[in-house]
Formats: C-alpha cells, sequence, structure tokens
C-alpha cells in the first residue's frame, strides 16, 4: 500500500486585468478498485464559490465563474492517495484471447472507446504508422498491446512543448516528436483501428530518485487504457515504456484528451495570458497529514520556472479558451 500527496498548481497571468473568468477543472483523483482519493481540496484566487459534479464516466469535476475583474488566476489543488498493490500483469493470455475480446466488446457498452474521438482520429499518417509498426490483429491482445507500448517508446522523441494542447496527431507522428499527451493519442488511434477498446486516462506520475521516466516530473502525466478479456482495462504508458502501476495516479478518463484536460474554460477580454503549471507529488508509507497553508505562486518559484510555457496566442475574439498541456 502507497500513500501520495499531490499539489498542482495552475496560474495564469494576463498582460491586462480580464473581465471574467470561467474555468471547468479535472483534478481531483479518482476513486476505484485499487485507488482511493482520501482528501481534496480546491483553492482559487480571486476567491469564488466552487461547485462540483461528477461526469458520466464518473470523473470529479470542479467549476466556478469569476466574474469581477483580475489580473492573474490562480488553482492550488491539493489532495491525498491510497494505491493498493497493483496484480502482475502477465505477458500474453489464452489462445482464443481474440475471441474473448470480441465477445466482451459485444456484451458491454465500449463504443466510445472504439469509435474515433477529437484527437485520436484515423488519418493517413495514423494508417502509415500502423502498417510501420505492423498494428494488427496477431498473437494475442495483450501481446500486441504490450508491443505497441514499447514501439512508441522508441519511436516517439520526447521533447516538452515541441507540440501545442490543440495539436492534431498528424503532427507528433510526422516528426517523431511529442510529449505524453501525443503518444496517447497515437496509441489510443492505433488500437481502436483493430477494434481494442482504448481510453485516454489524465493524472499525475510519482517519481523517486531510483525512477529514470523520461517524462516532465513537475506536470500532469497522461497515459492509455486498455481493455483486456479476463483482466479489465489495464494501463499502459507508452512514453515511459510501462505497464501502469502504484507510481500512476488517476485523475480523470475519457475519449481522448479533449474530454478531461486538468483545466477547460475561458477568460472574456482582449489580452495576452501566460499559463504556468507546478505539480508536486510526495510518497510516504502512512497517510499524510494535509497542509493547510496552500502553496502560493513565490513560494513555487523553482517548479514555477521549470514549468513556464511559452505566452498564449493573441486572438480578435473577446472570450479565449483557457488549457494545459500534459506534459
Amino acid at each position: 500500500m502507497n500513500f501520495y500527496s499531490i499539489r498542482h498548481l495552475t496560474r495564469f497571468r494576463y498582460s491586462q486585468p480580464v473581465s471574467e473568468s470561467i474555468m471547468e477543472t479535472r483534478m481531483h483523483p479518482r476513486s476505484d478498485t485499487s485507488q482511493h482519493c482520501l482528501t481534496f481540496s480546491l483553492s482559487v484566487s480571486p476567491r469564488c464559490r466552487v461547485f462540483s459534479y461528477r461526469d458520466h464516466q464518473g470523473n470529479n469535476v470542479q467549476h466556478f465563474d469569476i466574474p469581477g475583474e483580475h489580473g492573474q488566476l490562480v488553482i492550488v489543488a491539493e489532495s491525498v492517495v491510497e494505491q493498493q498493490v497493483f496484480p502482475e500483469v502477465p505477458r500474453f493470455l489464452a489462445p482464443d484471447a481474440w475471441t474473448a475480446l470480441d465477445d466482451l466488446i459485444d456484451s458491454g457498452d465500449y463504443w466510445e472507446m472504439l469509435l474515433p474521438s477529437t484527437f485520436a482520429v484515423k488519418t493517413q499518417a495514423v494508417a502509415e504508422l500502423a502498417a510501420k509498426l505492423d498494428v494488427r490483429r496477431r498473437d494475442d491482445p495483450l501481446m500486441l498491446v504490450l508491443e505497441l507500448n514499447q514501439r512508441l517508446f522508441e519511436y516517439f522523441e520526447y521533447v516538452p512543448r515541441h507540440t501545442r494542447v490543440d495539436s492534431p496527431i498528424d503532427e507528433a507522428i510526422l516528426s517523431g516528436k511529442g510529449v505524453c499527451q501525443d503518444f496517447a493519442h497515437t496509441m489510443i488511434a492505433l488500437l481502436r483501428l483493430v477494434r481494442i477498446p482504448a481510453r485516454y486516462v489524465s493524472g499525475y506520475l510519482y517519481r523517486s530518485r531510483e525512477d529514470h521516466d523520461r517524462s516532465t516530473p513537475d506536470a500532469t502525466h497522461a497515459w492509455v487504457d486498455v481493455l483486456m478479456p479476463h483482466l479489465g482495462w489495464v494501463g499502459f504508458d507508452p512514453t515511459n515504456n510501462l505497464v501502469a502501476h502504484h507510481r500512476h495516479i488517476r485523475a480523470a478518463i475519457g475519449r481522448d484528451y479533449a474530454d478531461v484536460p486538468p483545466t477547460h474554460g475561458i477568460f472574456r477580454g482582449a489580452t495576452q495570458s501566460e499559463l504556468y503549471v507546478a505539480v508536486q507529488v510526495e510518497a510516504s508509507e502512512r497517510p499524510p497529514a494535509l497542509d493547510r497553508k496552500l502553496p502560493i505562486p513565490d513560494d513555487w518559484s523553482v517548479l514555477v520556472e521549470r514549468a513556464q510555457l511559452a505566452p498564449e496566442r493573441v486572438f480578435p475574439e473577446p472570450d479565449f479558451q483557457q488549457m494545459q498541456q500534459q506534459q
């Protein structure tokens, strides 16, 4: 059993005050069979009333509206999560695994995770990559997914901020460079080609000194859940060539990033916006006490500088989207 305390800071700073911000966040970790969110709090500055609900995938969503004029928006999410020991994933399945998978699909409601979605779509580049990586119904479903997880790890060069939050899938495939968001979308699109249900997982990855993950440690993370016969949903992390385990902390699941961005909102005003993100994940053997003295941006100056992104583009329209890419 493992316990993790997570602090996730997001700051939008505007060159000129904006008149209103409307925001949804999906930073509240999920609770399921192996993961339990023990505590969660969300602090917003300027202060406002925060409302909560669950979407159709069971994700915890917080939303708020700041109608007054403000020069920055700061969101700090804090949570404590308990992770159970994950069962060992075998290297292969029974000879009838493809038939068992089809029976499982036919008896369940998995159509959302089989059809193309906003970012995980079938394009010419996806089809060519499928041929290059020999993505077809062969061996058994688990062997294919394990191999694809490794092949995508080798195919892509991990380059933070090489792509944008709204980059189409072809941009990373054709350049061979991207971040975890791109790796996950590519894997989902390839698996759906061969009728394997796959979904996008947004969350956090804990990294100790002994771990050598290539994904950025002070940002959110993304990986893929794949439906396997007899095993259910199994997580795969193509960015780090891992089968998801206790270090992967799930916040939200969806068809792709468009369903589960950590922040998704708009602000009203013709101004330039800068986005800063900082994430800290700490592990302990016992449930940690949640520090109620919430951090402010100056307290996280080192992390914020490392996580600083380029200023967002300026648009002529009065309403701008506010989202953060998963690195």
